[in-house]
Protein backbone atom coordinates (compact mmCIF):
# COMPACT_ATOMS: atom_id res chain seq x y z
CA UNK A 1 0.00 0.00 0.00
CA UNK A 2 1.10 3.56 -0.70
CA UNK A 3 0.27 4.56 2.87
CA UNK A 4 2.94 2.21 4.24
CA UNK A 5 5.55 3.77 1.94
CA UNK A 6 4.41 7.26 2.94
CA UNK A 7 4.72 6.40 6.62
CA UNK A 8 8.29 5.13 6.20
CA UNK A 9 9.38 8.15 4.16
CA UNK A 10 7.84 10.61 6.61
CA UNK A 11 9.50 8.89 9.57
CA UNK A 12 12.92 9.44 8.01
CA UNK A 13 12.04 13.01 7.00
CA UNK A 14 10.94 13.76 10.57
CA UNK A 15 14.33 12.62 11.87
CA UNK A 16 16.05 15.09 9.54
CA UNK A 17 13.75 17.92 10.62
CA UNK A 18 14.32 17.21 14.31
CA UNK A 19 18.09 17.21 13.72
CA UNK A 20 17.87 20.70 12.21
CA UNK A 21 15.40 22.05 14.75
CA UNK A 22 16.84 25.04 16.59
CA UNK A 23 19.91 25.09 14.35
CA UNK A 24 18.67 26.81 11.22
CA UNK A 25 18.19 30.32 9.95
CA UNK A 26 15.50 31.24 7.46
CA UNK A 27 15.82 33.00 4.13
CA UNK A 28 12.86 34.97 2.79
CA UNK A 29 11.76 33.91 -0.68
CA UNK A 30 11.90 36.58 -3.36
CA UNK A 31 8.61 38.41 -3.81
CA UNK A 32 6.80 37.13 -0.70
CA UNK A 33 7.77 38.15 2.83
CA UNK A 34 5.53 35.42 4.28
CA UNK A 35 7.40 32.59 2.54
CA UNK A 36 10.70 31.41 3.97
CA UNK A 37 13.03 28.48 3.32
CA UNK A 38 15.66 26.77 5.47
CA UNK A 39 18.36 24.15 4.96
CA UNK A 40 15.94 21.63 6.47
CA UNK A 41 13.38 22.25 3.69
CA UNK A 42 16.02 21.45 1.09
CA UNK A 43 17.43 18.37 2.83
CA UNK A 44 14.02 16.91 3.64
CA UNK A 45 12.84 17.53 0.08
CA UNK A 46 15.89 15.79 -1.41
CA UNK A 47 15.39 12.78 0.86
CA UNK A 48 11.71 12.42 -0.07
CA UNK A 49 12.36 12.88 -3.79
CA UNK A 50 15.12 10.26 -3.75
CA UNK A 51 12.86 7.78 -1.96
CA UNK A 52 10.04 8.29 -4.47
CA UNK A 53 12.33 8.02 -7.47
CA UNK A 54 13.84 4.79 -6.14
CA UNK A 55 10.45 3.18 -5.41
CA UNK A 56 8.33 4.67 -8.20
CA UNK A 57 10.57 5.91 -11.04
CA UNK A 58 7.61 6.21 -13.42
CA UNK A 59 5.77 8.70 -11.15
CA UNK A 60 5.91 12.49 -11.47
CA UNK A 61 6.84 14.71 -8.52
CA UNK A 62 6.02 18.29 -7.54
CA UNK A 63 8.13 19.58 -4.65
CA UNK A 64 7.70 23.05 -3.15
CA UNK A 65 11.41 23.82 -3.39
CA UNK A 66 12.64 21.60 -6.26
CA UNK A 67 9.67 22.25 -8.54
CA UNK A 68 8.21 19.84 -11.12
CA UNK A 69 9.97 16.58 -11.93
CA UNK A 70 8.14 14.76 -14.72
CA UNK A 71 9.20 11.14 -15.10
CA UNK A 72 7.06 10.59 -18.22
CA UNK A 73 9.18 11.11 -21.32
CA UNK A 74 6.38 11.12 -23.91
CA UNK A 75 4.80 14.28 -22.49
CA UNK A 76 1.37 12.74 -21.91
CA UNK A 77 1.61 13.11 -18.14
CA UNK A 78 1.84 10.58 -15.35
CA UNK A 79 -1.10 8.76 -13.80
CA UNK A 80 0.51 9.30 -10.40
CA UNK A 81 1.95 12.59 -9.15
CA UNK A 82 3.56 13.01 -5.73
CA UNK A 83 3.17 16.44 -4.13
CA UNK A 84 5.75 17.30 -1.47
CA UNK A 85 5.83 19.99 1.21
CA UNK A 86 9.19 19.41 2.93
CA UNK A 87 8.46 21.74 5.86
CA UNK A 88 4.93 23.09 6.23
CA UNK A 89 4.96 26.05 8.60
CA UNK A 90 8.58 26.93 7.91
CA UNK A 91 8.23 30.24 9.74
CA UNK A 92 7.19 28.29 12.84
CA UNK A 93 10.05 25.82 12.40
CA UNK A 94 12.66 28.55 11.91
CA UNK A 95 11.45 30.37 15.03
CA UNK A 96 11.67 27.23 17.16
CA UNK A 97 7.89 26.83 17.36
CA UNK A 98 6.91 23.12 17.32
CA UNK A 99 3.75 23.49 15.21
CA UNK A 100 5.29 22.59 11.86
CA UNK A 101 4.77 19.54 9.67
CA UNK A 102 6.01 17.54 6.70
CA UNK A 103 3.45 16.56 4.05
CA UNK A 104 3.51 14.00 1.26
CA UNK A 105 0.48 13.54 -0.97
CA UNK A 106 -0.24 11.36 -4.00
CA UNK A 107 -2.58 12.24 -6.86
CA UNK A 108 -3.99 9.47 -9.01
CA UNK A 109 -5.49 10.85 -12.22
CA UNK A 110 -5.54 14.29 -10.54
CA UNK A 111 -7.51 13.08 -7.50
CA UNK A 112 -6.00 12.85 -3.99
CA UNK A 113 -5.41 9.13 -3.51
CA UNK A 114 -3.00 8.78 -0.59
CA UNK A 115 -1.20 11.09 1.77
CA UNK A 116 0.43 11.65 5.07
CA UNK A 117 1.69 14.31 7.41
CA UNK A 118 4.32 14.14 10.09
CA UNK A 119 4.51 16.32 13.19
CA UNK A 120 8.21 15.81 14.01
CA UNK A 121 8.15 17.75 17.29
CA UNK A 122 5.32 15.53 18.58
CA UNK A 123 6.51 12.21 17.14
CA UNK A 124 3.27 11.70 15.21
CA UNK A 125 2.67 10.46 11.66
CA UNK A 126 -0.78 10.47 10.06
CA UNK A 127 -1.43 8.42 6.90
CA UNK A 128 -4.39 7.71 4.66
CA UNK A 129 -5.20 5.91 1.43
CA UNK A 130 -8.40 6.14 -0.56
CA UNK A 131 -10.88 3.54 0.64
CA UNK A 132 -8.70 2.35 3.53
CA UNK A 133 -9.22 5.04 6.17
CA UNK A 134 -6.94 7.49 7.96
CA UNK A 135 -4.65 6.39 10.79
CA UNK A 136 -2.36 7.69 13.52
CA UNK A 137 -0.23 4.61 14.23
CA UNK A 138 -2.86 1.85 14.73
CA UNK A 139 -5.62 4.26 15.71
CA UNK A 140 -8.25 4.85 13.03
CA UNK A 141 -9.07 8.56 12.86
CA UNK A 142 -12.58 9.96 12.79
CA UNK A 143 -13.45 13.65 12.74
CA UNK A 144 -15.91 14.77 15.43
CA UNK A 145 -19.07 16.32 14.05
CA UNK A 146 -21.23 18.79 15.95
CA UNK A 147 -24.41 20.66 14.98
CA UNK A 148 -23.09 24.05 16.12
CA UNK A 149 -19.88 26.04 15.80
CA UNK A 150 -20.40 27.29 19.34
CA UNK A 151 -19.19 23.97 20.74
CA UNK A 152 -15.92 23.69 18.80
CA UNK A 153 -12.56 25.34 18.20
CA UNK A 154 -11.94 26.56 14.65
CA UNK A 155 -8.46 26.98 13.18
CA UNK A 156 -7.87 29.70 10.61
CA UNK A 157 -4.60 30.10 8.72
CA UNK A 158 -3.74 33.71 7.90
CA UNK A 159 -0.78 35.44 6.26
CA UNK A 160 -0.93 39.20 5.90
CA UNK A 161 -0.65 40.38 2.28
CA UNK A 162 1.62 43.41 2.41
CA UNK A 163 1.02 44.07 -1.28
CA UNK A 164 -2.76 43.92 -0.85
CA UNK A 165 -3.62 45.18 2.66
CA UNK A 166 -7.33 45.60 1.89
CA UNK A 167 -7.57 41.90 1.04
CA UNK A 168 -6.15 41.03 4.45
CA UNK A 169 -8.61 43.38 6.18
CA UNK A 170 -11.54 41.77 4.34
CA UNK A 171 -10.29 38.33 5.29
CA UNK A 172 -10.09 39.39 8.94
CA UNK A 173 -13.71 40.53 8.75
CA UNK A 174 -14.74 37.00 7.77
CA UNK A 175 -12.53 35.59 10.52
CA UNK A 176 -14.24 37.88 13.03
CA UNK A 177 -17.67 36.49 12.11
CA UNK A 178 -16.40 32.92 12.50
CA UNK A 179 -14.79 33.80 15.85
CA UNK A 180 -18.05 35.28 17.11
CA UNK A 181 -19.87 32.02 16.40
CA UNK A 182 -17.24 29.44 17.37
CA UNK A 183 -16.13 28.54 20.87
CA UNK A 184 -12.76 30.07 19.96
CA UNK A 185 -10.25 30.42 17.14
CA UNK A 186 -6.77 28.93 16.96
CA UNK A 187 -3.99 29.75 14.48
CA UNK A 188 -0.82 27.78 13.79
CA UNK A 189 -1.06 28.31 10.01
CA UNK A 190 0.32 24.82 9.39
CA UNK A 191 -0.85 21.24 8.95
CA UNK A 192 -0.74 20.93 12.74
CA UNK A 193 -4.27 22.37 12.66
CA UNK A 194 -5.48 19.61 10.33
CA UNK A 195 -3.91 17.02 12.62
CA UNK A 196 -5.98 18.46 15.47
CA UNK A 197 -9.09 18.21 13.28
CA UNK A 198 -8.30 14.56 12.53
CA UNK A 199 -8.01 13.80 16.25
CA UNK A 200 -11.26 15.59 17.07
CA UNK A 201 -9.74 18.52 18.90
CA UNK A 202 -10.78 21.10 16.30
CA UNK A 203 -14.11 21.35 14.50
CA UNK A 204 -12.96 23.07 11.31
CA UNK A 205 -9.81 24.35 9.61
CA UNK A 206 -9.78 27.13 7.00
CA UNK A 207 -7.26 28.99 4.90
CA UNK A 208 -7.78 31.33 1.96
CA UNK A 209 -4.25 31.41 0.52
CA UNK A 210 -2.32 28.17 0.11
CA UNK A 211 -0.53 26.19 -2.61
CA UNK A 212 -1.17 22.72 -4.02
CA UNK A 213 1.43 21.11 -1.71
CA UNK A 214 -0.51 22.45 1.27
CA UNK A 215 -3.60 20.54 0.19
CA UNK A 216 -3.17 17.13 -1.44
CA UNK A 217 -2.09 15.17 1.64
CA UNK A 218 -4.55 17.00 3.89
CA UNK A 219 -7.38 16.43 1.43
CA UNK A 220 -7.26 12.64 1.47
CA UNK A 221 -6.58 12.50 5.21
CA UNK A 222 -9.66 14.58 6.02
CA UNK A 223 -11.96 12.71 3.63
CA UNK A 224 -10.79 9.31 4.84
CA UNK A 225 -11.49 10.46 8.40
CA UNK A 226 -15.08 11.27 7.44
CA UNK A 227 -14.76 15.00 6.78
CA UNK A 228 -15.34 17.30 3.83
CA UNK A 229 -12.48 19.11 2.10
CA UNK A 230 -13.45 21.87 -0.31
CA UNK A 231 -12.35 25.35 -1.29
CA UNK A 232 -12.95 28.11 1.28
CA UNK A 233 -16.28 28.77 -0.48
CA UNK A 234 -17.40 25.14 -0.58
CA UNK A 235 -16.37 24.35 -4.16
CA UNK A 236 -14.43 21.31 -5.41
CA UNK A 237 -10.66 21.72 -5.67
CA UNK A 238 -9.04 21.34 -9.10
CA UNK A 239 -5.75 19.43 -9.17
CA UNK A 240 -5.64 18.90 -12.94
CA UNK A 241 -2.23 19.34 -14.62
CA UNK A 242 -0.59 19.36 -11.18
CA UNK A 243 2.96 19.96 -12.40
CA UNK A 244 1.84 23.38 -13.66
CA UNK A 245 0.09 24.33 -10.40
CA UNK A 246 3.06 25.58 -8.41
CA UNK A 247 1.89 29.19 -8.57
CA UNK A 248 -1.85 28.49 -8.29
CA UNK A 249 -3.51 29.89 -5.16
CA UNK A 250 -5.75 27.40 -3.38
CA UNK A 251 -8.08 27.87 -0.45
CA UNK A 252 -9.66 25.21 1.72
CA UNK A 253 -12.40 24.52 4.22
CA UNK A 254 -11.99 21.24 6.08
CA UNK A 255 -14.61 20.04 8.55
CA UNK A 256 -17.08 17.27 9.39
CA UNK A 257 -20.32 17.56 7.34
CA UNK A 258 -22.54 19.48 9.78
CA UNK A 259 -19.80 21.87 10.83
CA UNK A 260 -18.75 22.37 7.21
CA UNK A 261 -22.29 23.47 6.43
CA UNK A 262 -22.31 25.81 9.43
CA UNK A 263 -19.04 27.44 8.37
CA UNK A 264 -20.27 27.82 4.81
CA UNK A 265 -23.36 29.66 6.03
CA UNK A 266 -21.15 32.17 7.84
CA UNK A 267 -18.93 32.63 4.78
CA UNK A 268 -21.88 33.00 2.41
CA UNK A 269 -23.36 35.76 4.57
CA UNK A 270 -20.17 37.79 4.10
CA UNK A 271 -19.97 37.54 0.30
Amino acid sequence: MFSEFIGRVLARAAEIARHHSGRVSAMVKAGDQNQVVTAADLEVGKQIIAAIQAAYPEHAILDEEAGALDAVSDGTGAVFTWVVDPIDGTSNFAAGVPTYAIMLGLLRDNVPYAGGLALPAFGEIYVAERGHGAFLADYRLKVRDEPSLASVLVAYGLDGAADAPERTRLECAVLAEIALRARNVRISNSAFDVAMLLKGGYGAVLNQRTRIWDNVAQHVLVEEAGGLYTSFFGEPLDYSRPLTRGETTYSYCAAPPMLHAAVQRVIAAQR
